[in-house]
């Protein structure tokens, strides 16, 4: 065990010496309380260590003992519905522990020992084990909860166990001596192995019509939404923690504001899944690390959270991670980088800020996992952004849009006007449209790609005309150009906008969308055929149409959506030209 003395303190940052033969991330205890903390640097004999806790009271020559192992969480059985700090210790047991405030050296294991778990094995003495292979079951709320080889073991099963054990009982046995339990460990900044990394091919369907029709992110996919103070980021993730078509979620709350993450953790308990009508709570592990935590458990957090979902994805599973926000894991970086001293990149970041980044999100994506037999799962990344003043030239934004495939850039301008989800269709884009496009053409329709290009063209002629109109008025525009700016209007209005709280509008099926989109641009279509006849724009607004078109929202029949475009046609083809 090799054990050093504090040479100085500054803030969360320590340099302890006497720490020959120490690793670069190694987990060492300091002081008389034993804070956790992770070695950063090495110089000589000198160790710098960024300390997970409040150093406050630390004093030079108390001792440093490195555990020799890096920071690693516990995973098996008991993480579902689970709430951690940044570095896995359950908040409800440090409550217990400590009362309302986490006490300092106070830690708890991240999974419940004291809980006994049936497990059902799924081999049999003589079987023949590689790494990734499943070698049991566990029930977890309504999940099968998948026991695996670690990887880099095998061997043949000597003994394999049945009953109800805990998780750090040995339930099987192989012929080289490693015995199993129901829990490994997992170093947080190294990504597990997979088997193959697979194409994006498949969406990842949110319900949300400006998320899935118009800039979709796929499962194993990467995405940011950046916006300013009350645009809707937190919202948005938890809408798409709730509706996402994905079997896990977790969500990490990194550095948000303590009554934001209140709000989390008394929401989501009683949120019911409206897939499985049961708590959405058994199907999430939460990860709060409020802004007033420690500063290096922060920067700690979200790798916490990645392994937590490689996890479940090597269980072939589809797991949704929420990263809220990225922005504060970055100032985490660039305080402790100020106390190392470090040469300062853009607006103080460190320079590597865009390596750390972009290792995050390459940790994303669709496998095939280990283990015999097919087996697929993926982990999609959210990540929210908060840009100071809503600037999405500040770098952690600039350095997000490099790496992701989605960008769902929210504006405040539309916030402000109750637009929500307030994505600004100007500025955000998609780069899984072509990977997806075979699967909406099979499943959905094989106009689709045409129809959300269309709109998104018109779109974007709206914001001409709108710079003319202020120039010269709405008067001084032919008949065609109103019409564009009349169904942008209805694609605004009564597509992209939609209610988080509506029961009929929280969710809309991708049928729906298709069918919505196709009645919008039907009226467009139908309304210059008629305006080609010699029908005047006036005539055609004089129509209840409009008002039908509106309604679709709430409309839960799709026979009756695809009855709207018929009347559309009818309707239109019996307008007589004024004499």
């Amino acid at each position: 065990m090799i054990t050093g003395t504090i040479s100085r303190v500054s803030g969360p940052v320590i340099i302890a010496k006497g720490m020959i033969g120490s690793k670069m991330y190694d987990v060492v205890h300091v002081g008389t309380e034993a804070l956790r903390g992770e070695i950063i640097r090495l110089e000589g004999d000198e160790a710098v260590i960024q300390v997970y806790e409040d150093t406050t009271g630390l004093t030079l020559g108390e001792g440093v003992e490195n555990t020799g192992s890096p920071l690693s969480v516990e995973l098996g059985p008991g993480l579902l519905s689970s709430i951690y700090d940044g570095v896995q210790r359950p908040l409800p047991e440090l409550l217990k522990k400590s009362g309302d405030f986490i006490g300092r050296g106070i830690t708890a294991p991240g999974l419940d020992r004291t809980k006994k778990w049936e497990f059902v094995p799924a081999v049999k003495t003589g079987d023949r084990l590689s790494p990734g292979d499943i070698i049991g079951t566990v029930a977890e709320f309504q999940f099968e909860h998948r026991v695996l080889v670690p990887p880099k073991v095998s061997g043949t099963v000597t003994e394999v166990l049945k009953g109800a054990f805990l998780v750090d009982e040995v339930v099987c046995v192989l012929d080289n001596s490693v015995r199993l339990t129901m829990m490994q460990f997992w170093p947080v900044r190294i990504p597990r192995p997979v088997a193959k990394k697979l194409d994006p091919v498949l969406p990842l369907v949110t319900g949300q019509r400006v998320f899935d029709c118009m800039f979709p992110v796929t499962k194993g996919g990467t995405a940011m939404i950046p916006g300013g103070f009350g645009t809707g980021k937190t919202v948005s993730e938890q809408t798409l923690a709730k509706w996402s078509d994905t079997q896990i979620v977790v969500y990490i709350g990194c550095g948000e504001r303590g009554n934001e993450m209140t709000d989390v953790l008394v929401e989501f308990p009683e949120l019911i899944d409206p897939r499985t009508k049961l708590p959405l709570i058994q199907r999430t592990v939460l990860i709060a690390n409020t802004s007033n935590m420690p500063v290096a458990a922060r920067e700690a957090s979200i790798y916490t959270g990645i392994t937590i979902a490689e996890y479940f994805r090597d269980m072939g599973y589809d797991v949704a991670l929420m990263a809220d926000s990225t922005s504060r894991w970055g100032e985490a970086l660039r305080e402790v980088s100020g106390r190392l001293e470090e040469m300062p990149g853009e607006e103080g970041y460190p320079a590597y800020l865009a390596t750390r980044l972009a290792a995050f999100y390459e940790r994303a994506g669709r496998v095939d996992c280990l283990g015999t037999g097919e087996r697929t799962g993926s982990v999609t990344v959210v990540g929210a952004v908060s840009p100071p003043g809503g600037d999405f030239s500040e770098p952690i934004t600039q350095n997000t849009l490099r790496v992701v495939g989605t960008f769902w850039a929210l504006d405040t301008s539309l916030a402000y006007r109750r637009h929500f989800p307030s994505v600004n269709w100007i500025k955000s884009y998609s780069l899984y449209l072509d990977s997806i496009a075979g699967w909406y053409s099979r499943e959905i329709a094989g106009d689709w790609r045409e129809l959300r290009d269309k709109a998104m063209y018109l779109l974007q002629k709206e914001v001409e005309l709108q710079e003319i109109v202020q120039l010269v008025g709405p008067d001084a525009l032919p008949d065609s150009e109103k019409a564009i700016l009349e169904v942008t209007r209805m694609i605004r209005e009564d597509f992209l906008q939609q209610s988080a709280y509506s029961e009929t509008d929280s969710f809309c099926s991708m049928e729906k969308q298709y069918l919505m989109l196709k009645v919008i641009m039907a009226y467009y279509e139908q309304v210059n055929l008629a305006m080609n006849r010699g029908v005047s724009l006036r005539q055609v607004q004089a129509l209840p149409l409009r008002a039908s078109i509106g309604r679709m929202k709430d409309v839960g029949d799709l026979e009756v959506i695809r009855g709207m475009i018929r009347e559309i046609s009818d309707r239109m083809m019996a307008l007589e030209v004024e004499k």
